[in-house]
């Protein structure tokens, strides 16, 4: 059984706001205990969640033991204020800010550091992402000081422009990664980083009509693709299916995205050791 490489436990795979506001006034245990209980069920024994801004992975963290579970968080998520990444964490408007994010997140028992460097997919523009990417100084620096801290660090980003900036910056993940093209592979299978692609966080939008499915096609097309290029490379690479996402349920979702790898590479042990390696690599550098 693979283990579940990014989560976000706050959210419930149905309706974010309404997720959120059920924490509002504190982690609430019993929905916690919902979510750790369908891992258990699946026989799932590591969540490696991307962190948010109320302590409830915090307080998952706390109960996880309780249910066969080992839990890593970054507490909270860090972003640059007027940037994407509100909805996970905290905002910084200067490195000194930030450095005090990274040591808040330490104190709190933080098990690694969870940065945003660029927006999410913009459905109705294939190939473009939201807002504005960080600046690779910026990335460089917001790495060197969580290194410097004896943090490792897990990286939301997309694009060709903000993955060379984190890879340059050497993340220790990357999450998402979508849009990569071949130059940009080539210095991912270079690095040590560990690519943690989130397939199903848009196969699952399919025949949801929140986007077109003409619109979805391509970008898993694309994904696809460079899956299959990442094997055949030998690039790092984990299982992660960032569920709490929308149609991505705990528990559901890590097999859902195993399922993906499936389809795009076959059932191979070939296969099923290079995840589990990723896996494993996740969980070495990923510890407090």
């Amino acid at each position: 059984m693979f283990g579940e490489c990014h989560a976000h436990i706050i959210m419930d795979g149905v309706n974010y706001r309404h997720a959120v506001d059920m924490h509002k006034n504190g982690p609430d245990d019993k929905i916690i205990r919902e979510h750790l209980k369908a891992y258990q069920e699946r026989g799932i024994t590591f969540v490696r969640d991307g962190g948010d801004a109320l302590g409830v992975s915090a307080r998952a963290k706390a109960l996880a033991p309780e249910y066969g579970i080992d839990y890593r968080t970054p507490i909270f998520a860090i972003h640059k204020e007027g940037h994407y990444g509100s909805i996970v964490g905290k905002g910084f408007a200067t490195m000194v800010e930030f450095h005090k994010c990274v040591l808040e997140a330490k104190k709190a028992g933080a098990d690694f550091i969870k940065i945003m460097t660029t927006g999410i997919l913009d459905f109705n523009n294939h190939g473009a992402i939201t807002g504005m990417s960080l600046e690779a100084d910026e990335v460089r620096e917001m790495v060197h000081i969580a290194h410097e801290e004896g943090m490792s660090v897990m990286s939301h980003t997309n694009g060709v422009y903000g993955v060379r900036a984190a890879l340059k910056a050497g993340v220790d993940s990357l999450e998402h990664g979508n849009y990569m093209d071949g130059e940009t592979l080539e210095m991912l299978a270079e690095s040590s980083t560990v690519w943690v692609p989130t397939l199903v966080t848009v196969i699952n939008l399919l025949g949801s009509e929140r986007y077109e499915d003409a619109a979805l096609f391509p970008i898993i097309q694309s994904a696809s693709e460079n899956v299959r290029k990442a094997f055949q490379m030998g690039i790092h690479v984990a299982a992660g299916s960032d569920a709490g996402a929308y149609r991505v349920y705990h528990g559901q979702g890590i097999q859902d995205e195993i399922h993906v790898f499936e389809e795009i590479l076959g059932c191979s042990d070939k296969v099923y050791t290079w995840l589990k390696e990723g896996e494993e690599n996740i969980k070495k550098k990923f510890h407090s």
